[in-house]
C-alpha cells in the first residue's frame, strides 16, 4: 500500500513537471505579414543630388527556428516610390515599383520577457527596381537605359513580438538597407553612392 501510495505520487510529481515542457514545445515555423516605412537617405555625387519620396509598403515573412535562439528568414517586400534627381541640367523624376527580397539569420531571446520577445538580425538580398515609366522633369528625347535594375543590399534590424497566444503575435521592427543607388544604365543618373533606407514595420505572426 504504501509503495502504491509513492509510485502515484512519484508520476504525478513526474507529470506536474513534464507538462510545462509539452506546453512550450518549440513552433519552428513561422509567417508574417507587415505594413512598412520606407525612408531613404538623401545622397549626392558625380554632380548629381538624389532624394527619394518617402513611402509606404508591404513586407512579408517565413523563419524557421532552429532552436530556441537561432532562426533563418526569409522575406519579400514592395514598394512604390520617386527617385528625385537633381543635376545641372534639371531635375529628372523617376517612378519605380521596388521589389525586396532578403535572407537574415535572426537571434532570438529564449525567454520572454513580460510577453515581449526581441530579436536581432543580419543578413543579404537584392533590391529589384522596375520603371513605372511614369517620368517627370526630362526633356521629350530623354531616354533611360533599362527599365529594370537590381542592387545587392545589406540588411540589418531587430524587433519584438508581443505575443497573443503561443500562435499568435503582434511583431514591432525595424530594418536598415545599405545599398548603392540605382541608375538604370543611364550616364546621367550614376551618382555612385551608396544609400541608406530606415524601414520600421509592424504587423501580424502567425506560429504553427
Amino acid at each position: 500500500m504504501i509503495r502504491l501510495k509513492m509510485l502515484v505520487t512519484g508520476l504525478f510529481v513526474a507529470l506536474l513537471f513534464t507538462s510545462p515542457s509539452i506546453a512550450q514545445e518549440l513552433l519552428r515555423n513561422e509567417v508574417s505579414a507587415q505594413g512598412t516605412g520606407f525612408l531613404t537617405k538623401d545622397s549626392q555625387g558625380n554632380g548629381i543630388r538624389q532624394h527619394t519620396t518617402d513611402s509606404g509598403g508591404l513586407l512579408v515573412s517565413y523563419r524557421f527556428h532552429f532552436n530556441r535562439w537561432l532562426a533563418a528568414d526569409g522575406s519579400y517586400g514592395y514598394t512604390r516610390n520617386t527617385l528625385q534627381n537633381f543635376t545641372s541640367t534639371g531635375r529628372l523624376n523617376v517612378q519605380t515599383n521596388m521589389h525586396q527580397t532578403t535572407g537574415a539569420l535572426v537571434v532570438t531571446s529564449p525567454r520572454s520577457f513580460f510577453g515581449f520577445s526581441p530579436y536581432a538580425l543580419a543578413g543579404m538580398g537584392a533590391l529589384t527596381f522596375d520603371q513605372t515609366g511614369n517620368t517627370t522633369g526630362n526633356t521629350r528625347g530623354f531616354l533611360l537605359g533599362s527599365d529594370l535594375q537590381t542592387k545587392a543590399a545589406f540588411v540589418y534590424g531587430g524587433g519584438g513580438d508581443i505575443n497573443l497566444t503561443r500562435r499568435f503575435a503582434l511583431r514591432f521592427q525595424y530594418r536598415g538597407l545599405v545599398y548603392k543607388r540605382p541608375d538604370f544604365g543611364s550616364a546621367s543618373l550614376m551618382s555612385g553612392p551608396t544609400t541608406h533606407t530606415a524601414q520600421p514595420s509592424a504587423g501580424f505572426v502567425i506560429r504553427f
